[in-house]
Formats: structure tokens, C-alpha cells, sequence
């Protein structure tokens, strides 16, 4: 039995189950404010839940936190799912829903949540999984999968391009993975950042409609945009790319939430083209390689290092005009 404080909105025309779970730091109301856009005739009982765990500071809840290493508490991530999973079926037995024909989705983390609980092995898949910014611990997916039982089970993942808080380029990866596995996936980027866009909530709701008329939607996942000036690096790629690299190599450790980063990343984009040639220009997303940020005591970005033979030779701390960061990195300023 779930334990969770749920609000439910039950119109009396409704013959249908939404299951809408919210991000980190809201609550269960959040995302109500959705419903007249998903669902303008009533046509669904809507269920809200809360998340288990109050986030310090803020009138917020979170389904799980993070360690002080960064990565994700998978135990109460784990937790949060069967609570879920517990409450779904709770709620279709009340209100007379097969959990074959319900639909779950969320935002952030409650969207991550979704889609574990419809991929979830073993487990009866409900019709649909909506996932607006979904952050999803991994890879590799969290729970275990049979990737035979999901081949019908449409999913619809839609992310902002410049989203600061769930890379792009992670969500990116999640469709490739479930296009991979053969899951009807519709995946939709907008230019926005972490949130849900106006527009999106049309691709959504004419996605519901396809999806519980017995479509199963599906698009090729979009092949990812030309690779900039400067180059991704991670720590796989790390030692070939920089510490064995016969030129010098300017490497700008950054991470998507980090707002100054945002300031430099242009600059850094201009030195790799006017220094084309003489150094290589590449970057560290240190939420996503923390161990790279841990080896080269990376505290606070954005900071522009450069590697000479293979040794951390100088810095660049903080957002600076280009002529200071390469002034800081010794190298000779170019008007």
C-alpha cells in the first residue's frame, strides 16, 4: 500500500487514469496546473502524488536526493518507484482503470520516475509514459527491463536544448537507448531550458490523443547538431584527447547549470577558431566526468586550464575578457 499524500482531480465525465508525478522541490500541485491543457473534455481522473522527502529551505518535496559524491541515492530512488508502482495500481482499482490503460508521466525527476515504472520488468505496463525533463539516474537504466514487453509501450520525451539542469545530450542518449530497444519514442526538443514549454503541451496532448486511441507514435530520434569549435571530452576520451595530444590543449571545465560558464563558453568558442592550428580547444562537463574534476582539483568553474605534454601547466579561474584568460594562460594575446 502507498504511503503517499496524493491529490486526485476526478471530473464526472472521467473514464481514465493520468498519473502525474512532480519535479524536485514542488509538491503534488504542481503540475496540475497542466490539466486544461492535457485534458480539456475531463476525460481523466488526474493523480498527483506528493514525494516522500521535504527538500531543506524550500516548502518543496524530492522522490530522492543525491550523496555528497553527487551521484543519485538509487535505494530511495528504488523506494520512491514501488511507492508509485503501489499507488497506480490503488488508483485504478478505485476508480474502475485497468493499469493497462492508464498513463503516467511527470516533470524532472517525477518524469525519470514514470519512466521507470513503465519500463519496469515484471510489472503490468501502463498504456503510455509522458516525460517532460525527465532526469533518470544512469545510464545504465535503473530497473531491470524485458525488453520484449516494452516494444508497444509509446513514450513521448520532450527536453529543452539549452536545459541547464538535465544536459541535452543526456536525454538525447535516453531516446537513442529506448529507440534502441524498439519502445515507440517520440522525442521532442524545444530552445528552452529546464521547464515544460506552451508549445510542447500540444505535441502532448495530440500525443495522448494518438496514444489512447490504440496508436503507438513513434519518430526517429534526431541525429545530434554539428559538433562546435570546441570539442566534448569525457574521461574515456580524456588521455588521447588532451594529455597525449602533440599540441598544447585548452580544456574548459564547465557544467550546464553554471551561469558564468555560459559567459565564457562563447569566448572560449572564439579562441578555438582564431588559435586553430597551434592549440586544440576542448571541454569537461564536470557533473557528468566528476572523477576528471577530482584528479585535477577543479572547485569552482567555469576554470580554463591548459595542458602542455601531457602536465596541467596553467589556469584561468572565473568569467574573464579573452584577453585575460589568455594573458592567465601565457599565451600571447591576439587583439
Amino acid at each position: 500500500m502507498s504511503e503517499l499524500h496524493v491529490e486526485v482531480v476526478a471530473p464526472p465525465t472521467a473514464d481514465r487514469l493520468l498519473l502525474l508525478a512532480h519535479g524536485f522541490g514542488a509538491d503534488e500541485r504542481d503540475l496540475a496546473g497542466l490539466i486544461p491543457y492535457l485534458d480539456p473534455e475531463g476525460s481523466h481522473v488526474v493523480v498527483l502524488p506528493r514525494g516522500p522527502l521535504a527538500v531543506p529551505g524550500t516548502p518543496g518535496y524530492a522522490w530522492y536526493t543525491w550523496g555528497p559524491d553527487g551521484a543519485p541515492d538509487l535505494e530511495r530512488f528504488a523506494a520512491s518507484l514501488a511507492d508509485l508502482d503501489a499507488l497506480l495500481d490503488e488508483a485504478c482499482g478505485e476508480h474502475g482503470v485497468d493499469r493497462s490503460g492508464a498513463i503516467v508521466g511527470g516533470f524532472s525527476q517525477g518524469a525519470g520516475l514514470a519512466l521507470a515504472l513503465g519500463l519496469l520488468a515484471g510489472r503490468t505496463a501502463p498504456r503510455g509514459v509522458l516525460a517532460l525533463s525527465p532526469a533518470l539516474p544512469g545510464p545504465p537504466l535503473p530497473v531491470p527491463v524485458d525488453d520484449g514487453a516494452i516494444t508497444g509501450l509509446p513514450v513521448l520525451i520532450e527536453h529543452g536544448s539549452e536545459d541547464p539542469i538535465v544536459g541535452v545530450d543526456r536525454a538525447r542518449a535516453l531516446a537513442r537507448d529506448l529507440e534502441a530497444r524498439r519502445v515507440p519514442i517520440t522525442y521532442v526538443e524545444f530552445p528552452m531550458g529546464h521547464g515544460v514549454a506552451m508549445e510542447g503541451l500540444g505535441v502532448a496532448r495530440a500525443w495522448l490523443t494518438a496514444v489512447e486511441s490504440g496508436e503507438t507514435p513513434s519518430m526517429p530520434v534526431p541525429a545530434d547538431p554539428p559538433e562546435g569549435p570546441v570539442k566534448r571530452v569525457t574521461t574515456a576520451t580524456f588521455a588521447a584527447e588532451v594529455l597525449q595530444s602533440p599540441l598544447p590543449v585548452i580544456v574548459d571545465f564547465w557544467a550546464p547549470w553554471c551561469q558564468p560558464c555560459r559567459q565564457v563558453s562563447p569566448i572560449v568558442e572564439q579562441i578555438a577558431v582564431m588559435r586553430e592550428g597551434a592549440y586544440k580547444v576542448v571541454k569537461v562537463n564536470i557533473d557528468e566526468e566528476p572523477a576528471l574534476a577530482e584528479q585535477f582539483g577543479i572547485q569552482s568553474i567555469p576554470l580554463i586550464a591548459l595542458f602542455r605534454n601531457g602536465r596541467l601547466e596553467r589556469m584561468s579561474q572565473g568569467a574573464k575578457p579573452r584577453p585575460q584568460i589568455e594573458g592567465d594562460l601565457g599565451m600571447l594575446v591576439i587583439p
